[in-house]
């Protein structure tokens, strides 16, 4: 079986390299470019990982940024790749915080009025 891969986005840490701390200054840059992306998808691209991504955007970027793709796309193996054989739990076992689990509290001999 292939092995599973995914990647970290440097995107914001290489635009602080580049001295760009704000997402708007990516606006007008793409702009001269041919590319234009409003404020909120631009916050997107930096603040979160992009599942797709236009060539032509990346091609900005690393023009922008002045800088290659290692820069910015960082390939790591995947959570839990390592491992192909799968354990098996019993039903109704809990996974997590198991008997951790607060007991509700329950008042006994009180009078009330």
């Amino acid at each position: 079986m292939a092995a599973k891969l995914d990647y970290h986005w440097h995107l914001r840490k290489v635009m602080a390299d580049r001295g760009l701390f704000s997402t708007t200054d990516l606006i007008p840059l793409l702009d001269e470019r041919g590319i234009t992306l409003s404020s909120s998808q631009v916050y997107r691209l930096v603040v979160e990982r992009p599942e797709r991504l236009s060539l032509k955007i990346l091609m900005a970027l690393l023009d922008i940024l002045d800088c290659t793709m290692d820069d910015l796309i960082e390939p790591v193996a995947a959570a839990g790749a390592g491992s192909t054989a799968k354990t098996k739990k019993a039903v109704g076992a809990e996974t997590g915080v198991g008997d951790l689990r607060p007991k509700r509290a329950r008042i006994r001999n009180v009078e009330r009025p």
